[in-house]
């Protein structure tokens, strides 16, 4: 059997990572009467996309500005065209909508409750957009499975606290959540009473927690880990739960974990 050197080697795994890249198209100054503002949408379709007539399970993620590119990103991006590509590779296919945050209005939109330091709480006007405005959009422009089981929400931090609540709050809508290093800690972590009050949502739930984030942090995933559990989430199936050893509180802790997050959120998805 020939040896191929290392470097020839990586030098092929990312040749094939290249070809199955997609491309991001950008839907600009979208409306949200919601919300009075208006803001662009990053529209990631795969490679496969321009080939077919497939229809395509869809993601919505928050600070869409710090997924695709880093020139527009906050403190660099996840990546997520290459991980998108390595995820097409294993057949894991799907359209993600970036939608990026409003800057300082980035707190109160994606917060459900009030902190009584903070501020925020107008998370149902934001997701009153997502739902109301950039779904239908998105479903009508593009080839999408439009229904709950094929309509996920992601995001970190802040994100994944406003995913979390989606997926609880708006079942009807949302089938598949991702929530990296969620800001379970706003509000004096009312999300964990929500989520436990909430009924159960058939589907599945990605969460994740970086060990170098803090005591505090890790703690609370941990807790809502066990909660989910308790309300008969099953492990693997429905629910994975990853604690990484090195993980920060950053997009590229982030954008490598959601790599490997896809597969699990897009199970029995794909295109068809």
């Amino acid at each position: 059997m020939r040896r191929y050197p290392r470097f020839y080697l990586r030098w092929k795994a990312r040749a094939r990572t290249r070809a199955h890249q997609g491309a991001v198209q950008i839907i600009p100054a979208v409306l949200s009467p919601q919300l009075g503002n208006r803001r662009n949408l990053l529209v990631y379709t795969p490679a496969s996309y321009a080939r077919g007539d497939a229809r395509y399970p869809v993601i919505y993620m928050h600070d869409g500005q710090n997924l695709f590119d880093p020139a527009t990103s906050f403190a660099g991006d996840w990546g997520l065209k290459t991980a998108l590509a390595w995820a097409s590779r294993r057949g894991v296919e799907a359209i993600v909508v970036g939608v990026p945050n409003m800057g300082a209005s980035r707190i109160d939109e994606y917060t459900p409750f009030e902190d009584p330091k903070i501020g925020g709480g107008n998370g149902e006007r934001y997701l009153d957009f997502l739902i109301h405005t950039v779904k239908p959009l998105i479903d009508v422009q593009f080839r999408t499975h439009a229904d709950r089981a094929h309509t996920g929400i992601a995001g970190s931090s802040l994100g994944g606290l406003i995913s979390l609540y989606a997926y609880f709050h708006h079942g009807d809508v949302f089938g598949i959540a991702g929530a990296l290093s969620p800001a379970l800690w706003f509000a004096n972590a009312a999300i964990l009473d929500a989520v436990q009050q909430a009924p159960r949502v058939a589907g599945r739930v990605y969460l994740d927690v970086g060990l170098r984030e803090g005591a505090t942090h890790v703690a609370l995933a941990r807790r809502l880990r066990d909660l989910l559990i308790d309300k008969g989430y099953e492990p693997r199936r429905e629910l994975r739960w990853v604690e990484d050893r090195d993980g920060r509180h950053h997009e590229s802790a982030w954008g490598r974990r959601f790599r490997k997050a896809l597969p699990f959120l897009l199970r029995n998805g794909g295109p068809r």
